[in-house]
């Protein structure tokens, strides 16, 4: 690594004071009367040796550290993984570095990277909130630090939000489902109180009931391994006759499949809310609710940015539309 350059070494290369040039290089020029030919002989010569400032020494000088929090369920889940490669993408034009992690929806963890993130001084969070944080979540902002919220809410907290339309998107997948002469339609969640599985739930039982059809709902442990899921799974869809399956996420609808390969049953019609690049693959191809993933991933960063810069203060929610990408897994029912 190249020796580290020091404004000491820049006043002492030109042969003014260190003061002279700090004061240029923190746009003070102007008020401290310093000439514009010397001004341009300072930033010409920084960026001839490459100077970097101390960002250490800038963070306790200005208490702002341009470093934002990330805090998702899972970074390798492709909806996750593309949101925070999106986000950061976002933050580094804008002259930020982001740290994120996941948290697989253990709260006490989560608190832990919070705090952890919390005693680094980041400026900002934006979080995929876990049962159980909302406390954590009103702490950060009774201590002033932003947070914007993504995924899920918490719908006594009021918080910055964006997160998809999931009572929509559960709607239409199983209106869709309707449509194609289905009748046996299942809908596969999580033991959960979150909002975002919540709506989806509501969104499936509305569409059965505008339908007139029997709904068939089986939910599943967070924390089931892959055989209690996959064993779950096979005795709800073989054990109801289910002809078509609504899975609430990516991962729940991938056990799904394992478990037809498994227990050798025929995979009904299904779709999956989120997709998968295993998804297009499959044949047939998996029919999904898409997530606005860059839209979300936008607004997110807009937001936060907006909020340290004390631009907004009444609070943003934002819902966003899903996308119905139909495939082969949903074709028409033949009756005979």
């Amino acid at each position: 690594m190249k020796k580290r350059i020091l404004i000491s070494d820049i006043a002492k290369a030109l042969g003014i004071s260190v003061t002279t040039v700090s004061f240029i290089l923190n746009d003070k020029a102007k008020e401290k009367r310093i000439s514009e030919a010397l001004t341009k002989r300072v930033l010409d010569y920084v960026k001839k040796v490459g100077y970097k400032p101390n960002e250490l020494a800038k963070s306790l000088r200005t208490g702002k550290t341009k470093i934002l929090g990330l805090i998702i369920e899972d970074i390798s889940n492709p909806f996750f993984g593309n949101i925070a490669r999106l986000i950061e993408s976002k933050v580094y034009e804008q002259g930020y570095r982001i740290i994120y992690c996941s948290t697989n929806n253990d709260v006490e963890k989560a608190k832990e990277l919070i705090q952890m993130f919390y005693d680094r001084q980041v400026d900002g969070f934006i979080i995929t909130p876990s049962d159980g944080l909302e406390d954590t979540v009103k702490q950060l902002q009774q201590s002033n630090i932003p947070v914007v919220l993504f995924d899920r809410y918490f719908p006594g907290l009021e918080t910055d939000y964006v997160g998809a339309d999931n009572f929509q998107g559960a709607f239409d997948a199983t209106s869709h489902l309707c449509q194609q002469a289905y009748k046996r339609i299942g809908f596969v969640s999580l033991y959960s109180d979150q909002t975002q599985m919540k709506e989806r739930s509501e969104g499936y039982l509305k569409a059965m009931d505008n339908n007139k059809q029997q709904s068939f709902i089986q939910k599943v442990q967070m924390d089931a391994s892959d055989d209690e899921a996959m064993e779950s799974l096979k005795d709800f869809i073989c054990e109801n006759r289910l002809d078509a399956v609504l899975f609430s996420t990516n991962y729940l609808a991938i056990s799904g499949l394992k478990a037809s390969k498994k227990y050798n049953f025929a995979m009904p019609a299904m779709i999956a809310f989120d997709d998968h690049t295993v998804f297009k693959l499959l044949e047939p191809s998996i029919t999904v609710v898409s997530q606005p993933i860059k839209e979300i991933a936008e607004n997110l960063i807009n937001i936060l940015l907006l909020r340290l810069q004390g631009k907004i203060k009444a609070t943003r929610k934002m819902v966003l539309p899903c996308e119905l990408k139909i495939r082969e897994s949903t074709k028409a029912k033949v009756t005979l």
